[in-house]
């Protein structure tokens, strides 16, 4: 079937991809609004909550190798809409849970397999499929949907818990996915040959990858397989753990939570959170102009060593809206620049075919940190009534991070074996 705008129709699809992104970016934040909500409504303790949140981030990343393969074997078309209509489902849901445990089988489980199917790594696989020039740009753009999620979502989520109490938040996100999925179906083709075009910026000659064979699942290790092999899987493996561990899980599910400490409302942190997101936006799309004329390394060392220094010196401030608000900037540049440059590197090393799932390992990395910080920063606040040991440790971590960025090899010896 023929689509308008010629070889420009991958920027319809890239559009497409972006919604869909937005919208598990905002269901991914939401846990961080729901946490005092839920608090107060059922009584359940921060590490309670924290640890329903840390299953749901752990599932998102899991599942990413696995969507990975699983739009190259069955399509991206069946997926995307399938994995949007079971967040509708898990959201709506939870609306009338009670316990514990349904919280961690709605948000945890349900809603963490499915989002994992729209994170990077769809962002990934369609980058790779349709565009051949400007591929760090648009992965920086669609990267920084999560910072538009939270722009759009988060303070309205807020006010919404703050005035009407958690299930209207649920409930809209639900609403949300559903509308979402019929629009994906409808816009999103499987390939662009599929549509009688090559992807934006390909030459009259392109040939497109051989698709995967076999089942999704077996794929999916034979490329860990291949991948673990090398020195590159595991320095990107580890620079993403500590990404999830430094955003996600600690200042995107606590950042709220810490500020209240300091006498802050909900509306009001979650507006700190939105500029965050308002910048990230700008620093990721940089971010992504920058992969594709500079080294990723430097980057990325660049970016980590710099979000370190921030989270090292936060806890020591005033948390007044100026000391607050700086942050926020500084931060929010640099919150989710690091996906572009290890795309660029996970592309580099293993190729168009294997590089989007061994990047959805690599992302599953980037969840297990986050889980860990999310429950980990519950249990020490719990137990020390303060974050201030949780975000410094966070800070250190990072400067780790920076340093294995640049031991990671470049060219013809990316992918060499590890002795």
């Amino acid at each position: 079937m023929k689509r308008p705008f010629g070889q420009n129709y991958a920027f319809v699809v890239a559009a497409a991809v972006f919604l869909a992104l937005l919208a598990a970016a905002g269901l991914r934040s939401a846990p961080g609004v729901l946490m005092l909500p839920l608090e107060k409504a059922f009584g359940w303790n921060r590490g309670t909550v924290s640890a329903a949140a840390a299953v749901g981030i752990f599932l998102y990343g899991l599942t990413g190798p696995f969507a990975a393969s699983l739009m190259q074997s069955f399509g991206i078309r069946r997926v995307v809409p399938l994995a949007l209509l079971l967040m509708a489902v898990s959201t709506g849901l939870s609306a009338m849970m009670t316990a514990p445990w349904q919280y961690v089988a709605t948000w945890g489980v349900m809603s963490g397999v499915a989002s994992g199917a729209v994170a990077a790594v769809l962002g990934a696989t369609v980058v790779n499929r349709w565009f051949v020039a400007r591929r760090g740009l648009m992965m920086g753009i669609l990267t920084a949907s999560t910072a538009t999620g939270t722009l759009i979502f988060l303070p309205a989520m807020a006010a919404l818990a703050e005035h009407a109490g958690w299930r209207p938040v649920v409930l809209t996100i639900a609403g949300v996915t559903a509308v979402l999925a019929p629009i994906l179906w409808i816009l999103l083709p499987e390939r662009p040959e599929d549509i009688g075009l090559r992807p934006y910026g390909a030459p009259a000659d392109y040939v497109a990858p051989a698709q995967a064979g076999g089942g999704a699942l077996a794929y999916a290790f034979q490329a860990l397989g291949r991948a673990a092999k090398t020195r590159t899987f595991w320095l990107l493996f580890t620079g993403f753990f500590v990404c999830g561990l430094t955003t996600n899980g600690l200042v995107g599910m606590h950042m709220i939570a810490l500020c209240g400490d300091h006498g802050m409302g909900e509306t009001q942190a979650a507006g700190l959170l939105a500029l965050m997101g308002l910048f990230d936006l700008i620093g990721t799309t940089a971010s992504g102009w920058l992969t594709d004329r500079y080294d990723p390394r430097k980057l990325l060392f660049a970016y980590y060593a710099l979000r370190g220094l921030s989270l090292v010196v936060l806890p020591f401030t005033d948390f007044s809206i100026v000391s607050l608000g700086v942050f926020a900037v500084f931060y929010g540049l640099d919150w989710i620049a690091t996906v572009p440059p290890t795309v660029r590197l996970a592309s580099d090393a293993f190729g168009d075919r294997d590089g989007p799932i061994v990047f959805g390992w690599i992302a599953a990395g980037h969840q297990v940190g986050a889980a860990t910080a999310a429950i980990t920063a519950g249990i020490l606040r719990a137990a020390e009534g303060r974050y201030l040991e949780a975000f410094v440790l966070a800070g250190f971590t990072a400067f780790i991070a920076a340093g294995a960025s640049l031991m990671i090899r470049r060219g013809a010896t990316a992918a060499v074996a590890l002795a």
